[in-house]
């Protein structure tokens, strides 16, 4: 058995990395460090080895040089003009070994900050990229999609030209359906890299639908058919990230139970009635800003209920006692709007190009944070 002795003899100079050893003691993001704590490629080797990668597999060097080539590619593409592209430098471009970029993120000094920083950036991509590549759910995606798909199309139906909710009971018409089928890899990654928590939460939007019928009214009644099919329940609904800033349901409430006994008394579909209904709720309702996302403009008005839904997946080592299919939940969402609101949805800061614009800012803030930036900006068009 090896003798141990209590020492506090170094090798080199006994000090402390304090940045370091805060981000990891009080929680702060991996994307928000501004180096890393490595001295030398055998440090690499074993951080590499701890992250989940064994590099006496020959797969594990080209998945590594893969998500480098594609994290390089990702930042020229979305977060720099060519001009700034050509700052990259060579050897963090093209690096003989990717693992020298660890290395890179960690010196300090005059003649290396700028290679630092620019290895930062790159590394953070190329966490989100392995996030992506070994999320075991997006491994089961075609599984979760058709499942998720198939209770949506209970409930949502085509008579060839529109489209309707129906709960089996009563049936509202769509001014428009649109279904997410799956966020784009891009989408995914710039997603991952502009949340605060960055790779610790899961993205809730891989898949969803987003239902438009002509009044906030049909809204309210929309959640009422999706409860009574049963695809809404307290139970497995993300309270955390419901979003309603379209529905004063106090507001409604009165108005409803006003109006309630001529809405039943109605032989065909009662749309006037529902836009009146929706004129008096335009009065009486109290403005809604609740929204945690701070890329959402002003303007967006919705409805927003992030589903739980239990996924099952065939196991093919399963214990033989095991006899029935393994089980996750996967969250989408279910958007509802009425016309006006998916209107001001097309143009303006409520668009999906200005919240996309939003997005990319703050990404491209934090992958190469404020001093990276400063040397960029002296590189940009209007400088």
């Amino acid at each position: 058995m090896q003798t141990l002795n209590a020492t506090l003899k170094s090798k080199g100079k006994f000090s402390l990395n304090w940045s370091y050893l805060n981000a990891i003691a009080n929680g702060v993001s991996a994307i928000d460090l501004g180096a890393l704590a490595l001295r030398n490629l055998h440090d690499a080797r074993q951080f590499v080895r701890e992250y989940g990668f064994d590099l006496d597999q020959p797969a594990a060097p080209r998945l590594i040089r893969q998500a480098h080539a594609e994290a390089v590619e990702f930042i020229c593409q979305t977060f720099l003009t060519p001009e700034q592209a050509a700052l990259i430098p060579a050897e963090v471009r093209a690096p003989d070994d990717p693992l020298q970029l660890l290395v890179y993120a960690s010196l300090r000094g005059q003649q290396v900050d700028l290679r630092r920083m620019w290895a930062c950036a790159v590394l953070k991509v190329m966490h989100g990229i392995f996030y992506i590549d070994n999320n075991l759910k997006l491994r089961h995606f075609h599984a979760i999609r058709s499942q998720v798909f198939g209770s949506l199309d209970e409930v949502i139906r085509s008579d060839g030209e529109r489209y309707f909710l129906t709960d089996g009971e009563i049936c509202l018409p769509l001014l428009h359906y649109d279904r997410k089928n799956n966020k784009g890899r891009n989408s995914i990654l710039l997603k991952l890299l502009q949340k605060a928590a960055y790779l610790a939460a899961d993205i809730f939007d891989h898949l969803g639908v987003r239902l438009v019928f002509a009044t906030r009214f049909e809204c309210l009644l929309a959640l009422r058919a999706l409860q009574r099919a049963h695809l809404l329940s307290v139970t497995n609904v993300d309270a955390g990230r419901t979003r309603n800033t379209l529905l004063d349901l106090e507001a409604a409430k009165q108005i409803f139970n006003k109006y309630r006994s001529r809405i039943a008394a109605s032989d065909d579909y009662p749309v006037e009635l529902l836009r009146q209904m929706d004129a008096e709720l335009a009065e009486q309702a109290q403005p809604l800003t609740r929204c945690d996302n701070p890329h959402s403009g002003s303007g967006y008005n919705s409805v927003q209920v992030t589903v739980r839904k239990m996924i099952h997946v065939q196991q093919p080592d399963a214990a033989p006692e095991q006899d029935y299919d393994v089980g996750f939940f996967f969250e989408y969402e279910i958007q509802l709007m009425d016309a006006d609101s998916y209107q001001r949805s097309l143009t303006g800061p409520a668009s999906h190009d200005a919240y996309k614009k939003r997005q990319v800012d703050t990404a491209r803030t934090r992958v190469f944070g404020r001093e990276l930036l400063r040397v960029l900006d002296q590189h940009s068009p209007a400088s």
